[in-house]
């Protein structure tokens, strides 16, 4: 069995940056109270983009002070302040570039992870072995591998977990999806996701020095190292194999994840991928465009679809998940809903009751995730199942990358016989790295 991250690997991992031996050098039991008492103390790790949201609406939640910003980038630090003050928050937090300075002070609760996906896992298991709770940005993992082990991390430390696909909590999401198993469109069989938009080129970047506010060496930190170029940060990494993973971990999640919900279903037993890289030439690996089928045992299929580069609208949505059953259809859109029978009448919308004046796409889930630490349930987004939705995107993007019919074991989600497709179940890491639980 393996053991916690010891003494001497914390020093390997942090000697860089100067750290001492801090919380690291204990057992998770003893570090940290699972269940914190009024004010849970917050790191935000990673605060260029997605984190000011997260930062400003941890700030806004009674209970939670933020007391660390964490950032490679000193300018996104800065911004990290602005998102907390305009949360509502008096008091600055400290900032540090290196994250792991936080995991050592004890007083701290919680890590909120929103930095490049190839950091997700592994920050997430760090906090875990440091007592720490943690929320991590969708997608939870970098690879399947990392997804199992983010889940074994959870379950050896027991400390609460939660994923940031906060459409679980939106409120009106949830009323659909009890009027689907309510019947409204009978026996539901089929679904459908999609996300269109009119993405930009890339171009093609050129070796360049370091900006002087970046630690580059940092923002890498589980990758192996890459030179730096004057078109991958912060944004077109999403875009490189070796750090992002595409618009299927970038938007697909959020709808596969809803898909999954409404039709009761959790690891597929064959995937399908087809698509490629068709509007631009330059330097993005991923697809632009990508078709991807799942197929259940249970007679139940999902389709997702994405146009990054053309932004033509389906069910006058850019994004959205359609449900297909005996008696009519159920599509999806924001926090919205709607029916239709197969006669093509409307018979339900949630727009005849519902109202978004006060609605906030990260309040609900934040709220969430604070009462579950407290009080010891779990979340609506358990990362155990969280992980689900982001092993199914895995396995679509392995699909596209072996070129071939991903079989799967429909309990664990394990490839069956595809050597192909297996040498992307994990990947390299930088030496002394490498994740582990």
């Amino acid at each position: 069995m393996k053991t916690p991250i010891n003494r001497r690997k914390f020093i390997k991992l942090t000697g860089s940056a100067g750290l001492g031996l801090g919380v690291m050098g204990s057992s998770a039991a003893v570090l940290g109270n699972s269940k914190p008492n009024e004010t849970i103390n917050v790191a935000i790790m990673g605060t260029n983009g997605r984190g000011r949201a997260l930062a400003r609406g941890f700030s806004r939640h009674p209970d939670v002070e933020i007391t660390y910003i964490c950032d490679v980038d000193d300018d996104a630090i800065t911004l990290g302040f602005e998102a907390v003050k305009d949360g509502g928050q008096s008091r600055e937090p400290q900032g540090v570039k290196d994250f792991r300075n936080a995991l050592e002070d004890h007083s701290l609760d919680v890590l909120v992870i929103a930095g490049p996906i190839h950091w997700h896992a592994p920050a997430s298991i760090l906090a875990l072995q440091a007592g720490k709770h943690v929320y991590v940005e969708k997608p939870c993992s970098h690879t399947p591998h990392e997804g199992e082990l983010l889940v074994e991390a959870a379950a050896r430390y027991n400390r609460t977990v939660q994923m940031g696909n906060q459409r679980r909590s939106w409120p009106y999401i949830v009323e659909g999806m009890e009027r689907l198993k309510e019947g409204i469109i009978g026996n539901v069989y089929f679904s459908k996701c999609w996300y269109a938009s009119s993405r930009g080129s890339i171009g093609h970047g050129n070796p360049a020095p370091v900006p002087s506010n970046l630690d580059y060496d940092l923002w890498q930190g589980p990758a192996p190292r890459k030179e730096y170029k004057d078109n991958l940060i912060h944004y077109n990494w999403h875009w490189h194999w070796h750090w992002g993973a595409g618009e299927l971990l970038n938007n697909g999640v959020h709808f596969l994840d809803l898909a999954r919900w409404g039709l009761g279903v959790n690891f597929p037993e064959k995937v399908v991928s087809s698509g490629g890289r068709y509007h631009y030439d330059d330097d993005q690996e991923t697809p632009d465009t990508q078709i991807v089928t799942y197929d259940y045992p249970q007679d139940k299929t999902v389709m997702w679809e994405a146009r990054s580069c053309n932004p033509r609208r389906i069910e006058d949505s850019a994004t959205g998940v359609s449900f297909h059953g005996t008696e009519g259809t159920l599509v999806i859109d924001g926090n919205r809903y709607r029916a239709y029978d197969n006669n093509h009448n409307e018979i339900e919308n949630s727009e005849d009751h519902a109202s978004d004046s006060d609605f906030n796409i990260d309040r609900d889930h934040i709220a969430n995730f604070v009462e579950c630490i407290k009080s010891g349930d779990e979340p609506v987004s358990h990362i155990a199942d969280a992980n689900v939705s982001v092993h199914i995107c895995h396995l679509g993007n392995i699909a596209h990358r072996s070129e071939t019919a991903v079989h799967c074991d429909p309990g664990t989600g394990r490839i069956i016989n595809n050597e192909k497709a297996m040498k992307y179940w994990t990947k390299e890491y930088e030496p002394g790295w490498e994740p582990s639980v």
